[in-house]
């Protein structure tokens, strides 16, 4: 996984077909998908549960880009290891999980992964100030996290002072919520790189018409694009 800036659209399998998530993720990724986005939701930290380790591991015999982990869990540091075992190519922590995320983003690392740190919305982007070079992703949440489909919050303000105070870092910023072609040309605009799309990317389609998935990842990246 090497750095450039490009735009990548992270389709969120949260918003898949539960019942067929191998073929869903091969039909994303044969449709334009950078990297292959999974919530993971403990019903503690967000008000609702998704995957653990086994299904993750699972995720990962069809995933042929990279695997983008999402803890949306408290505590983080004990399940580190476990999807890293699962396969992780990104492993994201939420500031707001723990008191120590200095430390858990240096695990992230210590056991081979590409380190992330995720930010609320009511969270100010000074909280990750103190970590951006241990970090490969910051996470931009642009609806409170817990379910998908919701309404986007505009981020647009924090996103652009995150990316004054990356500078020259190797850092992608993610943005979570919300990305459609309306939304995303405002974040790519800020600085903004990565885009996480669930209902953006999987709605009007199936796997047995992908070509909806196409047309929906090609319509945010091509309005991301035009945004530069």
């Amino acid at each position: 996984m090497t750095f450039d800036r490009s735009i990548k659209i992270a389709p969120s399998i949260l918003s898949a077909d539960f019942a067929d998530f191998g073929r869903e993720i091969q039909a994303i990724e044969a449709q334009g998908a950078d990297w292959v986005h999974v919530d993971v939701m403990d019903g503690h930290f967000v008000p609702n549960l998704t995957f653990g380790p086994p299904a993750v591991a699972a995720f990962r015999k069809h995933v042929k880009t990279v695997m983008d982990v999402h803890l949306m869990i408290s505590p983080v540091d004990a399940y580190i290891d476990a999807y890293a075992a699962a396969g992780a190519d990104v492993l994201t922590a939420h500031v707001e999980a723990g008191p120590h995320i200095h430390r858990t983003l240096q695990a992230i690392r210590a056991a081979g992964m590409k380190s992330g740190v995720a930010i609320n919305p009511g969270t100010p982007a000074e909280a990750i100030e103190h970590v951006l070079d241990i970090a490969d992703v910051v996470c931009v949440m642009t609806v409170n996290p817990g379910f998908g489909g919701q309404k986007y919050i505009d981020m647009t303000a924090k996103v652009r002072k995150l990316r004054a105070m990356i500078g020259d870092r190797p850092v992608h910023i993610e943005i979570d919520g919300g990305m459609d072609p309306v939304t995303a040309p405002l974040m790519a605009a800020a600085g903004a790189d990565v885009f996480v799309a669930g209902s953006g990317v999987f709605k009007g389609g199936s796997v047995a018409t992908p070509e909806v998935y196409g047309k929906n990842i090609a319509a945010i990246r091509a309005a991301a694009q035009a945004a530069l």
